[in-house]
Parts: structure tokens; C-alpha cells; sequence
């Protein structure tokens, strides 16, 4: 198992190399329900959550969405 290094939300996070988005979700127990994903500035369809693979180094943006009055 070969590990690489990313940063999720401005924290360095190693995870497998062959992890998928949904595998990084349940690593950080984070819910999959009113969120959204960008890997290198790009967001990341949910459809594509079980085949968008990570590379080393890339920069994840986990966005929650809130309700506010």
C-alpha cells in the first residue's frame, strides 16, 4: 500500500494512493449530504466521487453548505 500526501482544507492529510473521494470522506467522517469537492481548484461532480482518485500533493476543498437567517 503506497501512501501520498494531500491537503484537505489547508490540512495535510496521507491517505492510499488508490483512495477515492468517498474513501476520504469516511476517513474524515465527514458526511456526504450538503457538501461539495474541489481537487486543484476544480469541483468534482458527485457522479464522479467513487472514480476521482487523488495524486500527490493535490489541494481538496471540502465545502459545507449552511443555513443562516
Amino acid at each position: 500500500m503506497y501512501m501520498i500526501t494531500i491537503l484537505v482544507n489547508e490540512t495535510q492529510i496521507e491517505i492510499e494512493e488508490s483512495a477515492n473521494i468517498h474513501q476520504l470522506l469516511q476517513k474524515m467522517n465527514t458526511t456526504i449530504d450538503g457538501i461539495a469537492i474541489a481537487i486543484n481548484n476544480k469541483i468534482v461532480s458527485k457522479n464522479s466521487w467513487e472514480s476521482q482518485q487523488f495524486n500527490q500533493n493535490d489541494n481538496i476543498l471540502i465545502i459545507k453548505a449552511t443555513q443562516g437567517g
